[in-house]
């Protein structure tokens, strides 16, 4: 890699790691597209890597306000969710599947724009976690779905428990990768020269955490969630025409 084109991706894995260290998800929404653009070897190993090296980060600073059964329930639900994406990416058209997350999550957007509130019991973190796996393994967004959950607690509470369930998924997939053999020392030294800005990322995102709590989280994760997924949606009917 060049030190251009490594200037491009640090400054992609920083923002993306501020955002993610700020909201609770965003690492691979931002930073994946670029990242792939520049060198495909990246993504999805080393980015994996940093990832949960970033969200273990996260969920150290705001150990505090960790909501443990919410979590236990989410990953409990992220299996089967991972499961169903995986078949369904097997048998069912990619292109459809996108389609159909895009508007779902837009839709969730709306109403919960609109006032609808659902509130993080077991089950509904069962299902947000199945929601996030099945995401995640059809189009490697599987944020939304959980931050929508969470949208009304404290940022603190929100950043933690977001974070730990996504080091979860992040560790179960490079695991994965590890035992096919898609992730080895090449993997492992790409991932580690995206350490140094992940890290920069992580103590920007502090700063910009506490001006996020000032009332303006919920709004944020509304906002970041409907862009994701009105991106997806027109970049899918974009190549459909």
């Amino acid at each position: 890699m060049t030190p251009g084109a490594y200037l491009v991706v640090a400054l992609a894995v920083a923002v993306a790691a501020c955002v993610h260290g700020a909201l609770g998800f965003g690492l691979g929404t931002v930073g994946a597209p670029v990242l792939a653009l520049v060198d495909e070897r990246l993504v999805p190993g080393p980015l994996l890597c940093v990832g949960v090296v970033l969200t273990l980060l996260v969920a150290l600073r705001e150990r505090g306000s960790l909501d443990v059964g919410g979590v236990r329930w989410a990953i409990v639900g992220r299996v089967p969710g991972t499961l169903v994406g995986a078949v369904a990416v097997a048998a069912l058209p990619q292109r459809g599947l996108i389609l159909l997350f895009a508007v779902l999550v837009l839709a969730g957007v709306a109403l919960s724009a609109a006032g609808l509130r659902v509130e993080p019991t077991g089950p509904a973190n069962f299902g947000a976690g199945a929601a996030s796996g099945f995401m995640g393994t059809i189009t490697s967004v599987g944020g939304p779905a959980m931050a929508l959950l969470y949208q009304r607690e404290d940022g603190a509470r929100l950043r933690s428990t977001l974070a730990l369930f996504f080091a979860f998924g992040a560790a179960l997939s490079l695991s994965t990768l590890t035992v096919t053999g898609a992730f080895g020392g090449e993997e492992l030294g790409l991932g580690l020269s995206l350490l140094p800005p992940t890290l920069l990322g992580f103590a920007l995102s502090a700063v910009s955490a506490r001006w996020l709590d000032q009332g303006r989280t919920r709004g944020a994760i509304l906002w970041f969630a409907g862009a994701t997924s009105a991106v997806l949606l027109l970049r899918e009917v974009l190549a459909a025409l």
